[in-house]
């Protein structure tokens, strides 16, 4: 199983994009951090489902060589009470997975949030995405940039009545790498995953980047997924890991 179904929570201030009654629900995204060697990332999303009103917390754990989940992972919590709080959602996830948590360092790593456009954030491009990998000034080096395009695939079928336009998946490519040009395809689907639960349209939304020492950087790509909702498009994370 690929981390393409991971998904995703804010960042050095938590952005929680919780849904009115009527609307979809975007899981809001928070990194928690990188091993040492970079070799493992993880993250979380969360927030409250759209229809039924329950809080949920899941938490993703990357192989980030392999490009998938850790074993006996992704974590997920949600609690099935309207009346539930968030917060114990959430509680509940970290007590769950504190122990491999702490067997990976994670919390002494946070990487750079090097760049973020949440789905809220008004005239940005969906489909591309420039950042500098280093939180420092002057800034070494040169830029990186994604771009991100859809492709048509065979619909599901769970997903036919639902999205009758046809099956959507991505292609994503690093086209600028330190600041010359490049054509490098990072992944490209070629079926559409049952984890994303019949998606309606892609967005690359992030990045967050570590640089161990020794050893190579790691960059994560955060694509965002809008998917079919019980009441309106709901928003999950698929995060994309690879050596620039």
């Amino acid at each position: 199983m690929r981390a393409r179904a991971g998904l995703a929570a804010g960042l050095a201030a938590c952005l929680l994009l919780a849904a009115p009654a009527g609307a979809g629900d975007f899981a809001a995204f928070q990194p928690i951090g990188f091993s040492a060697d970079g070799k493992v990332f993880a993250f979380e999303e969360f927030g409250v489902q759209d229809g039924s009103g329950f809080p949920y917390s899941s938490l993703y754990f990357l192989d980030t060589e392999k490009d998938a989940f850790l074993p006996g992972t992704p974590v997920r919590v949600r609690l099935d009470d309207e009346a539930a709080d968030l917060a114990t959602a959430r509680a509940k996830s970290r007590e769950t997975a504190d122990a491999l948590i702490g067997t990976h360092g994670l919390l002494a790593n946070p990487g750079v949030l090097a760049a973020f456009n949440p789905m809220g954030e008004a005239g940005v491009d969906r489909s591309r995405i420039a950042y500098f990998p280093h939180a420092v000034e002057p800034m070494p080096g040169g830029r990186y940039a994604l771009e991100l395009e859809e492709i048509a695939l065979p619909v599901p079928e769970k997903c036919r009545d639902l999205t009758p336009e046809g099956g959507k998946g991505f292609r994503l490519r690093l086209v600028e790498r330190d600041g010359a040009p490049a054509d490098r395809v990072l992944h490209a689907d070629t079926r559409i995953p049952d984890s994303r639960n019949c998606p309606l349209s892609y967005q690359i939304s992030g990045a967050v980047t570590f640089h161990p020492y020794p050893g190579e950087p790691v960059h994560v790509a955060l694509v965002l997924v809008r998917s079919f909702g019980f009441e309106g498009s709901d928003g999950r994370w698929l995060a994309v890991p690879f050596r620039p």
